[in-house]
């Protein structure tokens, strides 16, 4: 585990990996494939990134960002996407809070492209593992985890090693958790009850590396749970973590006190 002073410190370290994976891969003539959450725990690291990426004029053109969920609702036999422009949209965050600002202080030629923007399908989520494996995998995927039930992505506590990408059932914790992370919500009622998801083992398997962010003394009790675990525990789903060869958890002092 590395320990950071502030949320603010994580980011800018976490970005300098980002954009140093960027370099290499645009060096070999590779896409970069980063895996992105939603929501509070990355923000910091975004910023960085956009920030870092003006300063020194970087190329993103080559960046593909794999995000992991979204809302969604049932659609006859099958779901859709819940509206791209709803406050509580992956979809709509991934644009305008991921890919808009990455974008923000670079030229047209260097920006992420807006088809570079990858969601699973409601519809037919298994046709995401092919996307990701056609594509090369993923570069790094940058995880956090959920504050009262461990929840990565909408992956619920349960969730078996192997599970890929499909539609859950959200847990009713993960649900009061997104409360906080979309605040427009004014009620549990109002937050959907399903979701599309890569699975516990998408992650695992379609990536070369992943690091798992937590700050804020709020997750505090998430961390301690955390790095009680050797291996992966269903109970716990940000466990996964430690399937990795080389698992990264970096933390604010906040967190880790």
């Amino acid at each position: 585990m590395k320990v950071f002073s502030d949320a603010v410190e994580l980011g800018k370290a976490l970005a300098r990996e980002i954009l140093d994976g960027v370099k290499a891969a645009k060096a070999a003539g590779k896409p970069y494939l980063l895996g992105c959450p939603g929501g509070r725990s990355l923000q910091s690291t975004y910023q960085a990134v956009s920030a870092q990426a003006a300063a020194e004029g970087a190329d993103l053109s080559g960046v593909v960002i794999v995000m992991m969920d979204d809302y969604v609702f049932p659609d006859g036999s099958s779901f859709k996407h819940c509206p791209a422009d709803a406050h509580y949209s992956c979809r709509r965050f991934g644009r305008v809070d991921i890919v808009g600002l990455l974008n923000a202080g670079l030229p047209e030629e260097k920006r992420i492209p807006e088809s570079a923007l990858w969601f699973p399908d409601p519809a037919n989520p298994g046709a995401y593992e092919a996307r990701l494996r056609d594509a090369g995998g993923i570069d790094l995927f940058l995880l956090a985890s959920g504050v009262s039930d461990g929840h990565v992505a909408f992956n619920p506590p349960g969730s078996a090693r192997d599970s890929l990408s499909r539609v859950v059932t959200l847990a009713e914790t993960t649900r009061d958790d997104n409360m906080k992370t979309f605040p427009e919500f004014k009620s549990l009622d109002e937050v959907p009850k399903h979701g599309v998801t890569v699975g516990v083992g998408t992650i695992v398997n379609q990536s070369r590396e992943a690091v798992m962010v937590i700050h804020g003394a709020h997750k505090a009790g998430s961390l301690k749970r955390l790095l009680g675990y050797k291996a992966y525990d269903e109970s716990w789903p940000a466990s996964l973590i430690h399937l990795f060869k080389n698992p990264r958890i970096y933390a604010d002092q906040k967190a880790a006190s």
